[in-house]
């Protein structure tokens, strides 16, 4: 007699079956290295960079061929349209009550006024390469962002992985897809399968998670362990708690209004959370994200749109990270940045923060373009000051990013009544259901996208989502 699907999943495999024991046995092998020898992990910060970067050789494609696949399954551009509209509304919103947070708590914490630096003596030259870059990145405001939506060649945002520009041909493309009605059928297929591909090399780069995650973690201890123990602590300590409370006070009530715990949806992406702690980057887990979701009741077409523009428009450890940095840095050379100029200064960095994605060190370097704008009151110079420790932010950086971006989609299914609670609500609280390799090697099998009653290796024992039990 053959077990069903739903028996199969009872036999819970050992732990070190699971990506996310060997996850943490390397983030706990990093810190020891880190500690125990911090010369040799100084020197082990290529392993994260090359985990990165082949995962990164992946992300265009998948973001550009799940988008437009997600958008054309709609069949109609007015509810392609009205999608994208509540995503980017919700996602501003949230990133207002970020930068927001972000700024009462760096005013109410002050962790920089105990410093009392002298801006004619401080050294700067740290800094010089973020300055360089921030140069180069800034375009001149609202219109420089803009302009960067195009890229210079059809390929050229595949190139140089800019996930905004890949969104943007990638929506071109599903309008034209639409427009073309039946006759596009192929396309579809065609970009289903190039996704269904990239989930299979996503599927065996992941297993190189626990040596990025070892190399970052290494290199993060042994480079900038004993910064840890210095003058700048109040402010990473003060960074964390704010994130913290960005994420159970704002994000905690979203979650219960959409009728779901935020603690129980941690637990459910805690094995993406652990690759992006041990990688500072939120870009690696994010194939994952797109399965996990799914099978957790959003409509792959909620999906494959908001998960990819959150990456772009919703950047919410960024936002707190930008607005508490840039008084941080006022703070420590004694400046007092009038209410008014703060307000501006949320407002100008509401709109340079979305073109952070795929720049490397996106969160210091995006402060810089920001910070010359008002250079004239906070100096830009102070950039340097926090350079040492940007490392240790970027983990709370994209871990918020993460989870912000995670919520959103959900948020945005429910709000467009394309989310099965009942199923959501089944997979919170039973996480094993979903067994994120099965559903890829399911998918690439498929004849057709999404997730569907005969796949039965791809959630153990759940049945697929019925259009009929959606509710609003």
């Amino acid at each position: 007699m053959t077990d069903s699907p739903a028996a199969i999943s009872q036999r819970r495999k050992p732990f070190w079956h699971h990506l996310y024991f060997w996850v943490l046995v390397g983030i706990t092998a990093g810190v020891l290295i880190g500690l125990l020898a911090p010369e040799i992990g100084a020197r082990m910060k290529w392993m994260a960079d090359l985990f990165i970067k082949v995962v990164k050789v992946v992300i265009a494609p998948t973001i550009f061929a799940t988008v437009a696949v997600g958008i054309a399954s709609l069949g109609n551009l007015a509810k392609a349209g009205g999608l994208a509209l509540r995503t980017v509304v919700y996602f501003h919103v949230t990133t207002i009550f970020a930068l927001g947070i972000g700024l009462v708590t760096i005013n109410l914490m002050a962790p920089g006024a105990s410093l009392g630096l002298d801006l004619a003596t401080f050294d700067a030259s740290t800094a010089e390469a973020t300055l360089r870059t921030a140069g180069a990145l800034d375009g001149g405001g609202v219109t420089g962002f803009i302009l960067n939506l195009v890229p210079h060649s059809f390929f050229g945002a595949f190139v140089e992985g800019q996930l905004i520009q890949v969104l943007v041909l990638a929506v071109l493309v599903a309008c034209a897809i639409t427009m073309l009605g039946p006759r596009a059928q192929g396309a579809v297929d065609a970009l289903d399968t190039v996704a269904k591909v990239m989930f299979g090399i996503i599927k065996i780069v992941m297993w190189l998670a626990p040596i990025g995650a070892m190399g970052g973690m290494a290199f993060t201890i042994g480079q900038y362990g004993s910064q840890i123990l210095g003058s700048l602590a109040h402010f990473m300590v003060s960074f964390y708690i704010t994130c913290l409370l960005f994420l159970f006070g704002v994000l905690g009530p979203i979650c219960w209004w959409c009728g779901f715990s935020i603690f129980k949806y941690i637990r459910y992406i805690k094995d993406e959370l652990l690759i992006v702690l041990g990688t500072s980057s939120s870009e690696t887990v994010l194939p994952r994200m797109l399965i996990k979701l799914e099978a957790a009741g959003a409509e792959r077409s909620v999906v494959g749109l908001t998960i990819p523009t959150g990456y772009s428009f919703n950047l919410d450890g960024t936002a707190i990270y930008m607005t508490m940095a840039a008084i941080f840095i006022a703070q420590a050379f004694g400046i007092d940045v009038p209410i008014a100029t703060q307000i501006g200064l949320l407002v100008f960095m509401l709109i340079s923060s979305n073109g952070a994605a795929g720049v490397t060190g996106a969160g210091l370097v995006t402060l810089a373009a920001s910070l010359a704008a008002f250079d004239s009151i906070i100096p830009l110079a102070g950039i340097a000051l926090i350079v040492g420790i940007d490392r240790f932010m970027s983990e709370a950086r994209a871990l918020t990013n993460l989870t912000g971006n995670g919520v959103g989609t959900l948020v945005v299914a429910r709000w467009t009544g394309h989310l099965d609670r009942a199923r959501l609500q089944q997979v919170l609280d039973n996480p094993r259901l979903v067994n994120v390799d099965q559903i890829m090697q399911a998918q690439m099998m498929a004849s057709r996208p999404g997730l569907t009653p005969s796949d039965a290796t791809i959630i153990d024992g759940l049945p697929a989502a019925d259009a009929g039990t959606r509710a609003s």
